[in-house]
């Protein structure tokens, strides 16, 4: 089985037909796509009440890939705020997502590793404990340094996460150095493999210094030729795992939901056409228009 969707369903202007309330938009999303990766339980803890309402506006089928909270992966340089311990940090997001599990709608936890997160004993250790804190949930783990897939740890790297029952998460991005990975199209789980598309932009990948530096590092369209290439990466995938899921990432210009139907359109998929778009600068009543 192959699932497609995207980052977040709340930026995804072109999905909504006009006058779509925020509250509405994760279930007209689901009406396209069947997974989601869930973003802000990365910027903080979602309420369990949260996640069970999520659970309850989306259909039988759909799932959650849910971003590991930022104190877990590192992001917070070894703070953990909210928290007094690592232990109640991690029991509150086990708390958080029980709801997904409980309905059968938790696809993943996805582990996204900083840039500085490099291939030594001690990070290698982090990832043992990570992975044992999480008990039986399935856990997804993405690198950003190079190191991690370099040729002398490439396999070892790939043999730990299967030991270690580690979900793998294929990236495509754009190689700018020691904070990009390559492309490493192999599966360590019979069961899922998570593919990431987070675009190509060169110039904007290593900008994290620039004030608006998410918008830049996401601006890019994927063209034609470049999603037929995912196209055979992805049935190749198949072959390896049961499921297969790809979350486009490339939002910043609106282009993530296009490239994610434009594919599904190439795998021999149906995806549901975009709503009409009315003009949003117009003052004219949305009904009055429609009659014409």
């Amino acid at each position: 089985m192959i699932r497609i969707g995207l980052t977040g369903w709340g930026d995804h202007d072109d999905l909504y037909p006009y006058g779509t309330k925020p509250a509405g938009k994760l279930h007209v999303y689901a009406s396209h796509f069947s997974v989601v990766e869930m973003d802000s339980s990365f910027y903080a803890v979602q309420p369990a009440e949260r996640m069970e309402r999520w659970a309850e506006e989306t259909p039988e089928h759909f799932s959650f890939i849910v971003k590991a909270y930022q104190g877990m992966t590192g992001h917070t340089r070894g703070k953990i705020p909210f928290f007094a311990t690592e232990e109640d940090m991690y029991d509150a997001f086990l708390g958080s997502v029980e709801p997904l599990t409980r309905a059968g709608k938790l696809k993943g936890i996805l582990f996204q590793f900083p840039p500085w997160f490099d291939c030594t004993r001690e990070n290698v250790q982090i990832l043992r404990s990570a992975k044992q804190r999480m008990k039986e949930l399935p856990c997804i783990l993405e690198f950003r340094h190079q190191s991690w897939f370099a040729p002398e740890f490439r396999e070892r790297t790939l043999s730990f996460m299967r030991r270690e029952g580690w979900i793998h998460s294929v990236c495509d991005e754009p190689q700018a150095g020691v904070g990009s990975v390559p492309t490493v199209p192999h599966a360590t789980d019979e069961g899922l493999t998570l593919v990431r598309m987070h675009g190509r932009n060169l110039e904007g990948w290593n900008q994290s210094g620039a004030p608006n530096w998410r918008e830049i590092r996401y601006l890019y369209r994927y063209n034609e030729q470049e999603l037929l290439e995912w196209k055979d990466i992805i049935s190749e995938l198949a072959r390896q795992s049961q499921e297969v899921c790809v979350i486009f990432n490339n939002n910043s210009g609106g282009d993530a939901a296009a490239n994610a139907k434009q594919l599904m359109t190439l795998m021999g998929m149906d995806p549901k056409p975009f709503p009409a778009r009315l003009d949003r600068d117009t003052d004219e009543d949305p009904e009055q228009l429609e009659l014409f």
